[in-house]
């Protein structure tokens, strides 16, 4: 059953003329949708249903509304629900397997359930691009970017405007993986329970390095100080003992051990950080081993003090900034930005794809730094001033991305609304001039102190846009907004101008029609089998439902074919009105009860036979 939320929800929304009207209510709940009130909707979905006859075209209508509906209020259980008992009352129509394949997407341990769904649904209607794009977005939410790819595609060769296909293709062209991609949405377990598992892997790791960090940092201190003494050593190898409690604790908290390592398999990011906890601890008893009794005030490595105590120190004190450093750069390179790009700009300018545009320059803007700061740190390295030779081709790399990511319609505004990534944008360019030309003034025998100052001032420029990517993230982070990391990218989320394709109305028959099937003896079942296309001639229509699905009585020939193939044909012509004629395109299911097959109506085109010089044709 549908329940509304009241006639509250109905002020300053238009009414259908008709208030027995039960499609007027239907078109009236779709208006809403698109209008964003999906509580106005719901309402009016409830009433088509309530006006209509329970197993009419209108009532699967108006749950599929109703769906749709509980889905954008965040009430998954009723969508669900609502979505089962539209395909209940039409089992053949592909819009309604579409919907209840979107709305069981978003409960948990239900993908598999919702990856059958739209199989059904393309099986249904193969030449509809929303049924490709809803198997497109189930693949690409476990990672499976060249299967998500290949359905985008498939989308947009029968409908080159559509929004989702494109910004989500573009997605699959960066290799986007959800920020939590431990999960696996086919897991029959609920995501909550994978999340507490990962907190607690996380924290595990977390908390023993950094105990670890600060126990070096006491013995250390305390080898500089009076050296190290019996107690200090005791408390220095104590900390150990320390992790095993911290481990202990940690494991009570974990309920999903057998999912453990296929969580650090899809999530690369949380496998490193749970290795690097047993790579902390067995660098801390190396460096603590060989750590001398005492050190000079003054040593710093590579000073008198240094030994071999200093590398393993350095991995128990800078692990995580390494691991951070090592993220920031594998998320800059991952993907081809530019192909995502023109993607995004294909979509036609909409939020999602402002946002995706916004955070993919951003990751080309950290591209950009590590080639200029490599090329910078190799020529101080090497002290080679060559290598400054590499940052002039920074500016026409961006000028490429900017051609071959269709970026003129939309990057104006774009830079208008994030000021930062202008400034980080711009500080690169001024880099990448700066190192260029301290790099031929050097090669050309120019004095020293200019090209010193030229080398001083690209650094401090890769330092300044440094800050700005600091800045513009802190910000996100304060206000809760999209910054300029991977994470903040962003699915299509299906709103937008275009009609979802679930929603859509259903094929109704007329009068006229209804009465050929009822009455008709002349009627031909087309289908194709394994050996090609076929045709059957029936008796009759069994009967014809109040939502206009025909109930055919065919032969056992037909019924395999429709397993192999469920699109099929009916024709009739009236006998009472000799040149009439009726076509009924749409999806056969057998029903074994009813030892019937059951066709849900697609498409309807009716006509009459020419006469002497004349013939009609016409959708029904």
């Amino acid at each position: 059953m549908v329940s509304g939320s009241g006639d509250r929800d109905l002020v300053g929304v238009p009414a259908p003329p008709d208030p027995d009207d039960p499609h007027g209510w239907c078109a009236a709940a779709l208006d809403r949708l698109a209008r964003g009130r999906p509580e106005a909707a719901l309402e009016a979905a409830r009433r088509a249903v309530e006006h209509g006859p329970p197993d009419g075209p209108a009532a699967g209508w108006g749950y599929r509304l109703a769906s749709l509906a509980f889905e954008r209020l965040g009430r998954d259980a009723e969508a669900v629900a609502a979505a089962e008992e539209a395909v209940r009352l039409a089992p053949g129509s592909w819009a309604a397997r579409l919907r209840l394949g979107s709305a069981l997407r978003r409960v948990p341990g239900r993908w598999a359930e919702s990856w059958s769904q739209a199989a059904r649904a393309v099986r249904y209607a193969p030449e509809e691009p929303d049924p490709h794009v809803l198997v497109g977005d189930l693949a690409l939410l476990r990672g499976e970017h060249g299967r998500a790819r290949d359905a985008y595609r498939a989308a947009l060769r029968r409908a080159g405007d559509h929004p989702g296909a494109r910004v989500n293709l573009g997605l699959t062209f960066l290799r986007w993986e959800r920020p939590r991609n431990h999960h696996d949405p086919a897991w029959p377990v609920d995501p909550r329970e994978t999340g507490r598992t990962r907190h607690a892997l996380e924290t595990w790791s977390r908390q023993t390095r950094i105990l670890l960090a600060a126990a070096l940092l006491a013995a250390v201190a305390a080898a500089l100080g009076p050296g190290l003494t019996a107690e200090a050593r005791i408390c220095a190898a104590a900390a150990p003992a320390a992790v095993l409690a911290i481990t202990l604790r940690q494991a009570r908290r974990i309920g999903l051990w057998s999912y453990v390592p296929a969580m650090l398999a899809r999530d690369v990011w949380l496998g490193l950080t749970v290795a690097a906890a047993p790579v902390a601890v067995a660098a801390y008893v190396t460096a603590v081993a060989t750590l001398p009794a005492a050190l000079p005030g003054t040593a710093v490595p590579p000073g008198p003090a240094a030994g071999p105590w200093t590398a393993p120190a350095g991995v128990v004190l800078l692990n995580g900034a390494a691991l951070l450093a090592a993220r920031v750069l594998a998320e800059a390179w991952r993907g081809r930005p530019v192909r995502a790009l023109a993607e995004f700009s294909a979509a036609g300018g909409g939020r999602t794809a402002r946002r995706d545009t916004g955070v993919t320059l951003w990751l080309v803007a950290g591209r950009a730094w590590s080639v200029l700061a490599g090329a910078a740190a190799a020529a101080g390295a090497l002290d080679d001033p060559r290598w400054g030779l590499v940052a002039p081709a920074v500016p026409l790399a961006l000028l490429r991305v900017h051609r071959g990511g269709g970026l003129a319609p939309h990057l104006r505004g774009i830079l208008a609304a994030d000021r930062c990534l202008a400034g980080a944008l711009a500080l690169l360019v001024a880099a990448s001039l700066a190192l260029g030309g301290a790099a031929a003034a050097a090669l050309l025998g120019l004095p020293g102190p200019p090209v010193r100052l030229a080398w001083q001032a690209a650094a401090g420029v890769l330092v300044a846009a440094v800050a700005v990517h600091a800045t513009r993230s802190v910000r996100a982070w304060w206000r809760g907004a999209p910054g300029p990391r991977r994470a903040s990218l962003a699915m299509y989320d299906g709103r937008g101008r275009r009609t979802p394709g679930d929603v859509r109305p259903p094929v109704r028959l007329s009068g006229e029609v209804r009465h050929a099937f009822t009455s008709g003896c002349g009627v031909v079942l087309a289908y194709a089998d394994r050996t090609g296309p076929r045709a059957l001639a029936v008796g009759s229509i069994g009967s014809v439902g109040p939502a206009g699905e025909l109930r055919l009585i065919a032969a056992g020939d037909a019924w395999d074919a429709a397993e192999h193939d469920p699109r099929v044909t009916v024709f009739v012509g009236d006998p009472l009105r000799r040149r009439f004629w009726a076509e009924v395109r749409g999806i056969a299911i057998g029903d074994a009860e009813a030892e019937t097959l059951r066709i849900t109506p697609e498409h309807v085109v009716v006509g009459e036979y020419p006469g002497r010089h004349q013939g009609r044709f016409r959708d029904g």
